[in-house]
This record gives C-alpha cells, structure tokens and sequence, in this order.
C-alpha cells in the first residue's frame, strides 16, 4: 500500500478510488494553506468588534448568543457531542471511509479555517484503519450532513465508537491501541467539522462507483439474454443509433454488439421479426440511465471539489463569510435523478428475466426440463419483480420535501441525505435485480443448439464456477446469492 497524496485542487471519482486503496498524506503546499488560514483567523478574531458566526456564537437560531472567549473551546466541543443524534442502521464501511477523505479533502483547500492538528488526526484515523460508527437516519441535508458528520468526528475528541480491523470498540480504546490522544477543539474547528456536504457526497461516489459498473453488467445482460431469448441483433446495428443522436444509446448498442459478435444463435435465419421492448429497447433505456448516470458524475465531481463549509474564510479577500454551502440541494436533485435512471436498469431487466420463463421460442416453461413436477425458475422472477417495485417507492423524491428547523433559521432544507441513503439502496436492489437476469439467461443459453459467441461463452464458464445448471428444483436462494456475487464489482 502506498500514499495517495491530497492536494489543493479539484479531484474526481477516479482519485477517490485511488484514495481508497491507499493511505492519504497533504501535499507542502496543502499544509501550508491550512497554517495559513488559521493564521489569518485568529488575527481576524483577535481584532473584531463584532461577534463572527460560529467563531464567538452560538449556532442555528442561537446565532445572536455571543460566547466569551474562555468558553470557545467548550462551544467547540459541545456542538460536537450535542449533534450526535444519528439513529437508524450504521453507515457501510465503504461509505465511512469514502465520508473521512472528503472532509480531509474539503479542509486543504485553506477555507475553514482549522489548525493542521486536526486534519492531521482525521488522516490518522483514515491511514490507521480506525473507521467511526456513522448512522443513516438524521441529517436533513441543509446546515451540512450535521448528525452524521458529528459521529464522524466524535473520535477526535475520544468518544464515540470505532471500527478498527472489522472489531467495534470505543474510540477512546481505538485511539490508545495506536497511541494517539483526543484532541481538545479550538474556536470553529467543531462547526467546520460538521458543516459540509460528505455524507451526501460519499454516498454518491459509492453509488456512482457501482452505478458505472451496473451499467455495464446491464448491458452484458442484455446480450446474455438476448441469445437465450432468440433474439434478433437488428435493434442493435450502428446506423440506426446514429440517427437517434443519443451519445449513450450508441454506447450502449455498440456494447451489445461486441458482446454477441460471432453468436450463432443470433445470427442465424429466424421466423420472428421482432423482439419485445426489453430486448429492442434495451439501447434507448439503458443509454438513457447512462446518460443521467454521466450527468450525476460531473454533479458529485463539482461537489466532493468544493468548500461546503461554514462560516467560509478567506484571507486575500479578508472576509470571514456565514452563507450556505452547506446546503444539499445540488445533490438531493441529483442523487433522485440517479435513483431513478438505476431503477430503470433493474426495471427493464425484470421483464427480459420475465419473457425468458414465459415458455416462448422454444424454451421450456420457467427454464427446467420438466415444468409441473418441477416449478423452476418461477420463484426468482417473484423475487425480481418485488424488488423492481421496492425501487419505485425509493425513488419517490426526497428533494421535493422540506420541514422547519431550528426555530425557524433554518427554514428550507434538502434532505439530500435520505435521497443518498435511498439511492444506495437501489443500486444494491439493481445488483439482485441483475443477479436473477444472469441466472435465467445461462440457464437459457444451455437449452439452444447454436453455439454462442466468444465473449458470452468465457462469461458463462466464469458463472458456471459459481452457479451450476439446474435439472431439478434446488433450493433457488443460494444460487441467486452467488450471481449476485458474480454481478457485484
């Protein structure tokens, strides 16, 4: 394992992913900004006549409540503790840690005005594998992921609980098991601990992360399915996507094609001339789902690059500014709309699994040798067809709902949280939805003559070492689990 070096510039999802299978370190230059900014703080702190938000206040509508300056660092400490309101079930592992490089990111930029200390134990947490218990229910997504990023930050102070080589201890046994101390928080070093947006963001980069990898697996479904269906490749041809003037859609239909190139089966003379919409449509709905997958991309891209903190400092401009963002709104509307075009990809799936039980071109009815004694792969298409419409109610906007909070200072939130959450519940759904798909498609593909093509061929050795042909009914779940296991990146 090596060190993946965090700099003061923008980053995209394929830096995060680097990140993440390394250790983190700042950058001269980004250490230097940090000292610099803090620096310029405590001079503006020193010399103001009036109270500065966050800094010698308190928060939300106590924002008029001035703090002396012997109680600074209690203010700190309390606003940490005091926002430590997560409920519901634990944030994945893989999120948690995704959520500690973002706020390591968001603060070398040199606007939140914190000391090098803290940074550096966040870093210490990351590079040491300490990763803090974080739970899903509780940020509205506006005043920054607030409750969620509290737990985040709690084992600074000592307190809270850690995962540490997959044991959940306190953060305090974490913290002496590597031989560091808790920090004491100096003025807005808590507040820029929890204003920002990386709970959202983290969620989007592990759901974009899958989402692109899903994409793809759809697409190799598709394929798989449409030799096990009998399908026609005309639906798929090049000139056709050209005309339609939908970049992702030729993706998409250029993807197929190289999948079933060679396929005797597909391109052998047929009596149809005409496939049903999941197979034929297939390039139009998935490209769609990709292109949105693409625009959500350049959304979280802008957001894990940004300064979401508040107040937000400035030296050069000598401005330490209270606005908003903070605010989840980009990604609330972005991560429903990812929601949405991932739903797509598990929906139209759902009704090819559906035409390739249904008894048509030659296949038996729910793919066994003998339907009756035998139920088949009956059941797993239940299964699917529950889960596609568990989806449609996750994709009920979060974006579109707002409550008062606050006292009324905070009057319009985005609740990109739960529309985080949400989304990563659909791309988990889509990985079952596939699952099953691959699962019917093999089994089809074994009751053809033909042969098919290569690239389909090497991919059906590689599912037949997890998941076998079934003659006989057999106890279906445990087959689905391992083609889930074979969709998952």
């Amino acid at each position: 394992m090596g060190y993946f070096q965090i700099e003061t510039r923008s980053i995209t999802i394929a830096n995060v992913q680097s990140a993440l299978k390394n250790k983190v370190k700042l950058s001269v230059k980004s250490k230097k900004q940090i000292e610099q900014n803090r620096t310029f703080l405590e001079k503006k702190m020193a010399l103001a006549s009036k109270p500065i938000y966050g800094i010698n206040t308190g928060f939300g509508s106590l924002c008029d409540t001035v703090i002396s300056n012997d109680q600074l660092s209690q203010l700190q400490r309390n606003l940490v503790i005091s926002h430590a309101c997560g409920l519901g079930d634990e944030v994945p592992a893989d999120v948690v840690k995704t959520m500690l490089l973002l706020k390591i990111q968001n603060m070398v930029y040199g606007h939140s005005g914190v000391r090098l200390i803290v940074v550096e134990r966040l870093i210490e947490l990351y590079n040491n594998g300490i990763l803090p218990v974080v739970y899903q229910q509780g940020s509205l997504g506006a005043s920054g992921d607030l409750a969620p990023l509290a737990h985040l930050s709690l084992p600074l102070l000592g307190e809270g609980e850690v995962y540490l080589d997959g044991v959940k201890m306190r953060s305090i046994d974490a913290l002496n098991k590597i031989g560091i101390e808790p920090i004491v928080l100096q003025a807005k070093e808590g507040l820029a601990l929890l204003n920002g947006t990386q709970f959202m963001a983290a969620y989007g980069v592990q759901v974009l992360i899958k989402g692109e990898h899903l994409f793809r697996m759809a697409n190799k479904a598709t394929s798989v399915s449409l030799e096990g269906f009998d399908g026609l490749h005309g639906a798929f041809v090049a000139p056709l996507h050209k005309v339609r003037k939908q970049p992702f859609q030729e993706v998409v239909a250029a993807q197929v094609r190289d999948m079933i190139e060679g396929s005797e089966i597909i391109f052998r003379d047929k009596p149809q001339v005409q496939d049903p919409y999941s197979f034929r449509c297939s390039p139009q709905v998935h490209g769609a789902s990709g292109q949105w997958i693409a625009f959500v991309k350049q959304v979280v891209e802008n957001e894990i690059s940004s300064v979401t903190d508040n107040p937000t400092v400035f030296e050069e401009e000598d401005l330490v500014v209270s606005g908003g963002n903070f605010h989840g709104q980009s990604m609330a509307l972005a991560l429903d709309s990812l929601a949405i075009a991932l739903a797509e990809l598990g929906s139209i799936s759902e009704r090819r699994t559906y035409k390739l039980i249904s008894g048509q071109r030659g296949l038996p009815a729910f793919l066994v040798k003998n339907p009756g004694v035998n139920s088949g792969f009956m059941i797993p298409q239940y299964t699917a067809a529950s889960i596609v419409s568990q989806n449609k109610q996750f994709c009920t906007p979060a974006s579109i709902d707002s409550i008062d909070s606050s006292n009324g200072q905070e009057d319009h939130v985005s609740m990109g949280a739960n529309a985080a959450t949400k989304c990563y519940k659909v791309v988990e759904n889509l990985e079952k939805i596939l699952g099953i798909e691959f699962l019917n498609a093999f089994q089809a593909i074994e009751f053809r003559d033909q042969k098919s093509a290569p690239k389909i061929k090497a991919m059906q050795i590689e599912f037949r070492k997890l998941v076998p042909f079934v003659t006989d009914d057999v106890l279906m779940r445990d087959l689905i689990i391992k083609a889930i296991e074979f969709v998952k990146l």
